[in-house]
């Protein structure tokens, strides 16, 4: 962050200073939520959670070097005390965006975006100084984290935004307005909540509309209802896809042997071979919306190409592919699951199969349950299961309750009769299986929703044998 005296935090912030000495000593160092991660000239936040307090943390917080802490009450420190931390966080961070003038880059979409917002990363790097979140920061809290940690050499801010709620994504770009603004898809993750599709991309249009006339709305040609929304900006628009009238589009697109995507880029400007170090074609619309990003911002054709072959995963259990020494290959894709992403996962699985079966190896898809589906969720886990039937997936092992269980019905009804599915009832009863059946050669997709906590399966998995990544897709 920009280094800003505690008066002027507590200006911007419409705080009121409490045991504040000299109010202009000056934060000089990260804000943070997490006392554990104070360094000397921090600004702590104190959260009150379900199970912990920040403002506990407090008095340990500034002994261990941080300036002051931002509060709702008085805590015996230095604290700059506010109504609402939330609301104060987001006002500090849209006052240090607004002083520093970096390119700000914002997405957003029902999958993918992580895994995109890695990929513009490590493009605009290549460009100059880039800030951008770590993980999936992307609601009211992670998303002014990320954005203060701009400071003055930042020429660019890539923030993702998530949503849940109609509004959601309103409030996100009122606190860091952006300039580029990017909607990957409308899915069903969180139809549940939503109720339909229609209502989830009316949330994730509200992207678009937050663009000035100035800026940039990067658009899915290939999602009818993300084209759909460049009648709500005033913001000039261009598309990505591989429709054929997509302003930045794909040709040519396969999978490797090794199940990694390749294809011809095609630019306004250029165009160039890429072949990506990441897993899966669903990567292929990451790397375009990535590029249509890069595109504006200056890069050519060729940079773009370069750098998507060379890009890798930034953030943890996201298509990890690590091959033990023993020739397994776990692939940890366990952070989340919605039906576009698994289906995704499962066709990358499929197509690394194809490798596997020349050295008599097989595929096993470990999946879980997909949360926030509603009415759908029978419909939904039902068609995953089907699909890994319908892609020779060798083994599909169905943990978890109820939703499992309709994994493994559908892949049974898809013809799956036999040992080729099971389900068992949780993590460590899928890791006792495959530990008794795992042999050389085998490939291991795990994935489902973040609260199933199936990144275990693939870690219990790792921790059997002495395994050395083998350096695909492992980024850096």
């Amino acid at each position: 962050m920009i280094a800003l005296s505690l008066a002027e935090i507590a200006e911007i912030v419409g705080g009121q200073p409490h045991d504040i000495p000299d109010p202009t000593v000056r934060v000089t160092g990260p804000v943070v939520t997490d006392s554990r991660e104070i360094r000397p000239g921090a600004l702590f936040t104190a959260f009150a959670g379900e199970r912990a307090d920040g403002h506990d943390f407090a008095v340990r917080a500034v002994a261990d070097g941080a300036v002051a802490v931002l509060a709702t009450r008085p805590v015996g420190v230095p604290a700059i005390v506010v109504d609402d931390v939330t609301a104060a966080l987001g006002a500090l961070a849209r006052e240090v965006v607004e002083r520093l003038g970096a390119t700000t880059v914002a997405l957003t979409g029902s999958a993918g975006k992580t895994s995109t917002k890695d990929l513009i990363a490590q493009l605009l790097e290549r460009k100059g100084p880039t800030v951008y979140p770590a993980g999936n920061l992307n609601n009211e809290i992670g998303l002014p984290l990320t954005a203060l940690r701009a400071d003055e050499s930042t020429e660019h801010l890539v923030l993702e935004m998530g949503a849940r709620y109609v509004g959601d994504i309103r409030y996100l770009t009122g606190l860091v307005p952006p300039r580029i603004g990017l909607v990957l898809n409308v899915g069903t993750a969180h139809v549940g909540e939503f109720g339909s599709r229609e209502r989830i991309a009316e949330a994730k249009g509200e992207m678009v509309e937050a663009l000035p006339e100035d800026g940039v709305a990067v658009l899915n040609a290939d999602d009818p209802l993300v084209r759909a929304m460049a009648s709500r900006t005033k913001a000039r628009v261009t598309y990505f896809g591989e429709s054929p009238d997509a302003d930045i589009r794909a040709e040519n697109v396969r999978l490797t042997q090794q199940g990694q995507p390749a294809f011809t880029l095609h630019t306004p400007t250029g165009c160039g071979d890429v072949t990506m170090r990441l897993y899966g074609e669903h990567h292929v619309s990451n790397a375009l919306a990535a590029t249509a990003v890069a595109h504006e911002l200056g890069m050519s054709a060729d940079e773009i190409a370069l750098a998507l072959s060379e890009a890798g995963t930034l953030s943890r259990w996201r298509m990890e592919v690590t091959e033990r020494s023993d020739g397994v290959t776990i692939v940890n894709d366990a952070y989340n699951a919605n039906p576009e992403s698994m289906r995704a996962a499962l066709r990358a699985l499929a197509a690394m199969g194809q490798g596997a079966q020349s050295r008599g190896g097989r595929t096993w898809a470990v999946l879980g349950l997909m949360a926030e589906l509603g009415d759908e969720a029978l419909a939904e886990h039902d068609a995953v299961g089907r699909l890994a039937v319908r892609l020779n997936v060798s083994k599909l092992v169905a943990v978890g309750g109820r939703e499992a269980s309709w994994l493994r019905l559908g892949a049974y009804n898809e013809g799956s009769w036999g040992e080729e599915s099971v389900h068992v009832s949780d993590a460590r009863a899928a890791i006792d299986l495959l530990r008794s059946e795992l042999r050389p050669g085998d490939v291991v997709l795990v994935k489902a929703s973040r609260s199933v906590g199936l990144e275990q399966v693939a870690q219990a998995l790792l921790d059997d044998t002495s395994a050395p990544s083998d350096g695909r897709g492992a980024g850096r």
